[in-house]
């Protein structure tokens, strides 16, 4: 026998009625408020307060000794595990889910690099508040079906092409061997879009660059024009706009580790498709999880959504 929602309710609620107890209506106990600081003078319990006292623990054990056997397996059998759906066992992983019932799913790349603070993965920066927010406007402003949650991918995953576009953060002092950049290298010439953001300054670039020559060796690197397609897609951004991390904004400054000037770059194919688009000394990832803080401008959130959005349409597009 397994005791019911109302069985523990009807024992809670005789437990608080036996002791005595009364409900408070909005009010909670606030650490550091001065009528919670201990008294100078020294108090000794009354005999009515500690018979109060008793009479609480032994309505407390009685309630407790009501729910356990309430509770009891009778028969000595476990209660049964909690169902799976078919939804969840079929689309779930440790990587997150498989929304492939969806238009868009926003894909965020695994990859090697140093870690931060000896213990954070990279590319975990600012997961998962940045896309929980981004998918919510993107279902909200575009008429894309989009997954309410993203999913990590590796470029050695099986699933690899199924995913328009990969987002890759802080990629400063990522790496990739031999069999990930050809890997990486495919996926990309067969119509993958790579979009890079949050590294700043140029010891961060040269470990970019470091990292991404095994992929394109024979490729250049080049700034993207403001009249290409990506920059008016779905909003005209010719306006330039350094989008700046939280920790800079709220130091009254738009870039960080001497990386002043914001660059849009990118490498191209061979028909005139961008397949990289680098996002260099800015931080769009940081407006999108700071889209709901005040302190945070909205000139930077409502940018940041826009090149999101602009990039997201191309690369599903070209």
């Amino acid at each position: 026998m397994v005791a019911s929602r109302a069985d523990l309710l009807c024992s809670l609620a005789f437990f608080a009625h036996f002791t005595g107890a009364k409900r408070r209506e909005g009010v909670f106990r606030v650490r550091n408020q001065a009528s919670y600081l201990p008294s100078n003078r020294q108090v000794f319990p009354s005999p009515w307060s500690l018979a109060m006292s008793v009479r609480a623990w032994a309505a407390f054990s009685l309630c407790v000794g009501m729910i356990c056997a309430l509770a009891a397996d009778t028969y000595g059998e476990s209660a049964p595990p909690l169902a799976q759906t078919t939804t969840y066992a079929a689309g779930w992983d440790e990587r997150g889910p498989k929304a492939f019932h969806t238009e868009f799913q926003f894909a965020r790349l695994q990859h090697r690099s140093a870690r931060y603070r000896s213990y954070y993965p990279r590319w975990l920066t600012d997961y998962p508040e940045a896309e929980l927010h981004l998918l919510r406007g993107i279902n909200r402003l575009t008429r894309i079906h989009a997954a309410s949650e993203s999913r990590w991918v590796s470029v050695m995953d099986e699933d690899l092409f199924d995913y328009p576009l990969l987002y890759a953060v802080e990629p400063g002092s990522w790496r990739f061997n031999n069999e990930e950049a050809a890997r990486l290298r495919e996926y990309l010439l067969r119509g993958g879009f790579l979009f890079v953001d949050d590294f700043h300054g140029t010891w961060e670039w040269r470990g970019f660059v470091a990292g991404l020559r095994p992929v394109f060796p024979d490729r250049q690197i080049v700034e993207i024009p403001r009249t290409d397609s990506l920059f008016h897609t779905v909003w005209d951004l010719d306006e330039v706009v350094q989008i700046p991390g939280i920790s800079s904004a709220w130091s009254g400054v738009t870039y960080e580790k001497g990386g002043y000037t914001p660059h849009w770059r990118g490498i191209y194919d061979d028909d005139g498709r961008l397949m990289v688009v680098i996002n260099f000394n800015m931080d769009l990832g940081d407006a999108w999880e700071h889209a709901d803080v005040p302190e945070y401008a909205l000139v930077y959130t409502n940018r940041a959504y826009q090149y999101a959005i602009n990039y997201i349409i191309y690369a599903m597009t070209h």
